[in-house]
């Protein structure tokens, strides 16, 4: 019995050094974030998160220990509670704790969550219970997929990330080629325009003319046929083309054609 006790009080002073490691630690961490976050680097950070790391594995490795008696099986009964400040108890616990009442003790002497809490870990094994064994596979298979695919894009070289992002930018046309056809042949060749007339009364005396613009020249339809006659939209025959003189056009034709040209440009509307 005398063993045990003494086993104890060694494991609980040996659990206190290496809890003060941890706690001097965590306030020169807390203090360079706090004070020194200008002049605080990356690497550093990673430094300090290893040496806690560190700490809390040997601490679990002492509580695994063969030699460490299991604390489970130790109980700790309050003997005296007071409304009082106690000054050698606030002394111990660097004044966080001044006093040992009623109000406090079921919260640092709990050995189970809060009934809240309690109850929210009720609900979600609850949950847990209610998914079948072939749709929590697929949900392990799904979130394992994600974890490796970030994992990878993570692990890869930020050279090989930007080079694979300036081929995307690359490849990725702007524009469609399709559209872009359609549009210069338009522009160029009038392929695809519409050829009805505009709407519009006919003008006495001028059969097959509409009004193009208000106040400005009109476009007379000519008609040359391939047999040897010409007629004008005006209502008045076109002399024969002469042979010899292939491609000749009568001046009027030549006349009307020119200012109907002027008047139906974009730029003369």
């Amino acid at each position: 019995m005398r063993l045990k006790e003494k086993q104890l009080e060694a494991s609980v002073e040996s659990l206190i050094s290496r809890v003060a490691h941890v706690k001097n630690a965590l306030h020169s961490f807390i203090y360079k974030l706090e004070n020194e976050y200008e002049r605080l680097t990356w690497p550093s950070v990673l430094d300090n998160f290893a040496l806690l790391s560190g700490q809390l594995n040997t601490i679990n490795k002492l509580l695994k220990n063969e030699k460490t008696p299991s604390f489970r099986n130790q109980v700790i009964i309050p003997l005296l509670l007071s409304p009082d400040r106690d000054e050698d108890l606030a002394k111990l616990t660097e004044q966080r704790v001044p006093v040992f009442s009623h109000e406090i003790v079921p919260d640092y002497l709990r050995t189970k969550p809060d009934p809240e809490v309690e109850e929210q870990e009720k609900q979600l094994s609850a949950d847990a219970a209610r998914i079948g064994p072939e749709v929590a596979q697929k949900q392990i298979q799904a979130l394992n997929k994600l974890c490796s695919n970030l994992l990878e894009k993570l692990n890869n070289p930020r050279d090989d990330r930007d080079a694979e992002s300036a081929t995307m930018r690359q490849n990725k046309s702007s524009f469609n080629p399709a559209d872009t056809n359609a549009l210069v042949g338009a522009v160029a060749f009038g392929k695809g325009l519409s050829k009805c007339r505009p709407p519009g009364p006919v003008a006495p005396g001028h059969p097959g003319q509409g009004p193009m613009m208000s106040g400005g020249p009109t476009l007379q339809q000519v008609t040359i046929g391939g047999g040897g006659s010409q007629q004008a939209g005006m209502g008045g025959p076109v002399a024969p083309q002469q042979q010899g003189q292939p491609g000749k056009m009568p001046s009027s034709i030549k006349t009307n054609i020119k200012s109907a040209s002027g008047s139906m440009h974009p730029y003369n509307r």
